[in-house]
């Protein structure tokens, strides 16, 4: 006996009255301190694509809250990623005006693998071993060409690990293999968790994304899901865009004219072509989308209580940079980066009221509450009387 659509799929909405996080947690320094150190500090990030450090002695430096990490390929074109810092008396290590691994102050010099191999001083102080003062490591971990790092000391698991199990799969895509055809990077004036709270629901889509919904005409609905329908099951099988959530009539992919502008991928199924976007997300720091002719990856880091670093990525496959409008497809996406910019900016000049301890969410809103539980589950502080709620 077949189970019926409603025991098969259930609503995704809640169903509960939920309020958000306090409204102290998006903009007070002692909140943001404990964001960096349970979660920032003791998470799978991704740092780069494995490209951008494509030939031996290749390095980069990248800041994550207040710690600074440089990551390098050695000579044996190992990946590793250390703290940038001198064991001598804590210098910065690595600069772009510097020699690679050879502190700028007193030119203490360590090998690839992080090893200190000279000290210049006269003589050395009776107890002194070299082998004592290696460079502090960073755990690394790569997932099919993104290189992840994590600072924990006891870091475990992978970056692959890290990713939400709701993601979609991308395996049919070739990630590994294709190139970035734009970068764009921006500062929003908002926390963190106000950006991944927007990314998670479309209530705001309607308003705040006027030709994405066209596009995407279940946004246009303020839904992201078929499911997210209270009334679902009334359009179980109808397949179309407003109800599938598949891209509208003639469109194929997310472009300004909704069509394609270079080769497509070959080994998409097509539910995946049909589907039009594949979300796989690794929190805190990035999302990648799956397009039928490009991927997109958005990287974010904590600059502050109120102030979050976006560095977004259009990758190709290499022989289609020369074949594909980049302009179109870029417009669009960056179109829809802006607006999210602009109105998670609002966000945030609203919580400072001194009446607002805290907001509340609505049905549609479920993987706020998912991402909500996922960070009161990393923050020890917060009063579970007050804001820890069981799915």
């Amino acid at each position: 006996m077949q189970p019926n659509p409603s025991e098969r799929d259930p609503y995704n909405g809640l169903t509960t009255l939920q309020p958000t996080l306090p409204s102290t947690a998006y903009w007070d320094a002692d909140a943001y301190r404990h964001d960096l150190g349970a979660i920032w500090y003791r998470s799978w990030l991704m740092v780069c694509r494995e490209t951008d450090l494509a030939e031996p002695l290749a390095f980069r430096t990248f800041r994550i809250g207040s710690q600074e990490v440089v990551v390098l390929r050695d000579e044996t074109g190992s990946l590793r990623a250390f703290h940038n810092t001198c064991r001598h008396r804590g210098s910065q290590l690595c600069q772009e005006s510097a020699g690679l691994l050879t502190c700028p102050y007193h030119a203490w010099s360590y090998s690839l693998r992080g090893d200190l191999v000279r000290v210049p001083s006269k003589s050395l102080p009776e107890g002194f071993d070299k082998a004592d003062y290696q460079l502090y490591r960073v755990a690394l971990s790569v997932w099919r060409g993104f290189v992840f790092v994590n600072l924990a000391e006891d870091a475990s698991g992978s970056a692959e690990s890290a990713f939400d199990r709701a993601s979609g799969d991308l395996s049919n895509w070739p990630l590994e293999t294709l190139v970035t055809g734009h970068l764009l990077t921006k500062v929003m004036n908002c926390n963190w968790k106000i950006f991944w709270e927007n990314f998670n629901e479309c209530l705001h889509c309607p308003g705040v994304h006027k030709d994405l919904s066209r596009l995407v005409p279940i946004y246009g609905r303020g839904l992201m899901a078929r499911h997210d329908d209270p009334e679902w099951t009334h359009h179980a099988d109808n397949d179309a865009p407003e109800f599938s959530g598949r891209l509208r009539a003639g469109a194929e992919t997310w472009s300004r004219d909704g069509h394609v502008h270079g080769p497509v991928f070959p080994g998409l199924t097509p539910t995946e072509r049909a589907a039009g976007q594949t979300y796989a997300t690794s929190l805190p720091s990035m999302f990648i989308v799956g397009h039928v002719d490009y991927m997109r990856t958005v990287r974010l880091v904590p600059l502050g209580p109120e102030q979050t670093e976006l560095t977004a990525e259009w990758l190709f496959a290499p022989d289609a940079l020369g074949k594909t409008d980049i302009d179109n497809i870029v417009a669009f996406g960056t179109q829809v980066l802006e607006e999210d910019a602009a109105i998670c900016e609002v966000n945030q000049k609203g919580l400072r009221s001194m009446r607002h301890e805290a907001g509340v969410l609505m049905p549609e809103e479920y993987d706020l509450h998912r991402f909500h539980d996922w960070v009161r589950g990393r923050q020890p502080h917060m009063n579970p009387n007050q804001n820890d709620f069981g799915r």
